[in-house]
C-alpha cells in the first residue's frame, strides 16, 4: 500500500504486512453464458422476471459455473440468489429493478443491525457460498423509496408509544445486495441506486473484494438508513475504487448489538479501504455503533470526504462492549465535512437503549424485541477505542477539527494524529481520554479558540491554530 513509511509514531510496525492478504484469491473463470432471456426473462420494466433470472442463475451453477447475462432494458425481480461459480454479469445499459412488493422478498436467517433474527432477503444475495461475483458497468435500482415512506410512517408511530428503539427492526426493508457466510466473492464496477435499506451488507464473510462500485442512494429524496457498504463481522475484505452518495454511513465497520453481539462475538478485523470517495453521508470510515464482537486491525488511506458528516467516526453505546482497536487513516482529503474526527460512547441513547413501556406484557412481544431487551452487565456493555493513527488529512472542516467523549470508566487510549492541516470553525474538544500525541497538528480557524482537554491524562496535544 502507498506511503508506508509515513506511518506514526515510531513505535508501530513500519507496514501492515497483512494488509496485502485481504481481498478474494480467486473468481470463477468457465466460460459459458446463460441469458436470462432464454429462460422468459422479459426487459420491459414491468414483468416481474424473479423465477426465469432464478432459473437461469440455477443452470449456470448445476453445470459448474459460468456467466449469466441480460439484454439491454429493464428487469424487473424480487430476491435473486447467486450460486458458487456463477458470475451474474449485469451489463451496460441494462438496468435492474427491485420489486415494490415485500412480498418478492423472503423472510431469511440474517444478521440486521447487529442482531440475528428472520428478515427479508436482500434484492441480490450470496448466501453461504463460496467463488461467485457480481460485475458489470450496468445499473441496480432498488426502488426503495416505498420503503422508506413505509418506515417513516412506522417511525412516527412507534416514537409516539415509545418504541424507537424497535422500529428499524420491525420496519423490514430489502438491501440491495447481502453477501453472507460465503468467500471469495468479487463485486465489480456496478452502480447501485435507491436503497430500500442498506446498500452492501458483507455479513459472517471472508476474503471478499468490492471494487469499482458506484452508490447513489440519494435518486428522488433521502432515504432513512441507506448505508453504502458495511463490514460486518467478517475479515479479510478489500474495498477499493468506489464512489458512495448514501443518507448513512459511507464506510461502514459493524460487529454486533448488545447482548446478541456479545453471543456472537464475532470481529470485523483485517480490512483495507482505498481510493474511494464519499459524497453526502453520515462518516467516510465509521466504526460502530455495532462494536460488541470487536473492530481491529483496518488499514484506509487515499480517500475523499466531500460533504459528509463525519470524516473519521467512532461510535458505540454502554450496553454495547467491544473493542475498536489498530484503526490506521492516511492521505485523506476533506471538503465541507462537518467534524474531522468524532468518538462517543453514549450515541444516539433514543435508539441505542431498549426499555418496554408499561403497557406491554413482556410474554406478548415478539422474540426480536425479548433480545434487545436483554440486560448488559456494566463489565460487559463499557465500550472501548484504542489505538488509533491518524496521518496526512487536508481540507475544510465546517464544525469542530475534534469531538471526543470518552468515559470516566473507558478513557479514550492511544490516538496518533501527525501531519493534519485543515481549515475548521474550532479546534474541539476532548474528554476522558489518554495518551494521545499530535504532531505537526495545523487548524486554521476563525475564532479565537484552543484545543479544550477536560478529565484527560498524560497528554501531548499542543497545535498550532491559525486565523
Amino acid at each position: 500500500f502507498s506511503n508506508s513509511e509515513a506511518i506514526v509514531p515510531d513505535n508501530i510496525p513500519k507496514e501492515l504486512k497483512w494488509a496485502s492478504k485481504a481481498g478474494a484469491k480467486k473468481i470463477p473463470h468457465r466460460k459459458k453464458v446463460y441469458n436470462v432471456s432464454s429462460f422468459g426473462a422479459r426487459n420491459d420494466g414491468t414483468t416481474l422476471n424473479t423465477k426465469a433470472i432464478q432459473a437461469a442463475i440455477d443452470a449456470c451453477a448445476s453445470k459448474g459455473g459460468g456467466m449469466v447475462t441480460f439484454d439491454t432494458g429493464g428487469f424487473v425481480t424480487g430476491s435473486l440468489f447467486i450460486k458458487k461459480g456463477v458470475i451474474l454479469n449485469i451489463g451496460k445499459n441494462t438496468t435492474i429493478l427491485g420489486s415494490q412488493d415485500i412480498a418478492d422478498y423472503p423472510e431469511i436467517d440474517t444478521r440486521i443491525a447487529g442482531v440475528e433474527m428472520k428478515w427479508t432477503a436482500a434484492l441480490i444475495n450470496v448466501l453461504d457460498q463460496e467463488n461467485a461475483a457480481l460485475t458489470g458497468e450496468g445499473k441496480i435500482h432498488a426502488r426503495g423509496k416505498v420503503f422508506w415512506n413505509k418506515y417513516w410512517e412506522m417511525r412516527r408511530e412507534y416514537e409516539k408509544k415509545g418504541l424507537r428503539w424497535i422500529v428499524d427492526y420491525d420496519c423490514k426493508r430489502p438491501r440491495t445486495l447481502l453477501i453472507s457466510r460465503s468467500s471469495n466473492v468479487t463485486v465489480k464496477g456496478i452502480t447501485l441506486q435507491q436503497a430500500g435499506f442498506w446498500t452492501v451488507q458483507i455479513l459472517y464473510s471472508h476474503n471478499i473484494t468490492v471494487d469499482g462500485i458506484t452508490i447513489r442512494n440519494n435518486v428522488d429524496g433521502s432515504g432513512p438508513s441507506t448505508d453504502g457498504i458495511d463490514i460486518d463481522s467478517s475479515s479479510w475484505i478489500l474495498v477499493q475504487n468506489c464512489d458512495i452518495d448514501c443518507n448513512d454511513d459511507d464506510f461502514c465497520l459493524k460487529a454486533g448489538r448488545d447482548a446478541d453481539g456479545l453471543r456472537v462475538n464475532r470481529p470485523t478485523e483485517y480490512i483495507v479501504i482505498h481510493d474511494c470517495i464519499a459524497r453526502k453521508g453520515a462518516g467516510l470510515i465509521t466504526c460502530g455503533s455495532e462494536t460488541s464482537g470487536n473492530i481491529r486491525n483496518v488499514l484506509a488511506y487515499n480517500m475523499t470526504a466531500n460533504g459528509t458528516t463525519n470524516c473519521i467516526n467512532f461510535k458505540s453505546a454502554i450496553t454495547r462492549g467491544g473493542t475498536v482497536e489498530n484503526i490506521y487513516a492516511h492521505d485523506i482529503t476533506m471538503s465541507n465535512v462537518g467534524t474531522m474526527l468524532r468518538a462517543t460512547m453514549d450515541w444516539n441513547p433514543s435508539y441505542s437503549y431498549s426499555t418496554l413501556p408499561k403497557e406491554y406484557s413482556y410474554d406478548s412481544i415478539p422474540s426480536h424485541w425479548k433480545v434487545m431487551l436483554q440486560k448488559v452487565t456494566p463489565e460487559q456493555g463499557t465500550p472501548h477505542f484504542k489505538n488509533v493513527y491518524l496521518w496526512n488529512f487536508t481540507g475544510s472542516v465546517r464544525g469542530q477539527a475534534v469531538s471526543i467523549a470518552g468515559m470516566k470508566e473507558s478513557p479514550i487510549e492511544n490516538f496518533f494524529l501527525s501531519d493534519i492541516n485543515i481549515e475548521a470553525r474550532t479546534p474541539g474538544d476532548i474528554s476522558f481520554a489518554s495518551g494521545w500525541r499530535l504532531k505537526n497538528v495545523s487548524v486554521k480557524s476563525p475564532e479565537e479558540a484552543t484545543l479544550r482537554v477536560q478529565n484527560s491524562e498524560d497528554m501531548d496535544v499542543e497545535l498550532t491554530v491559525k486565523k
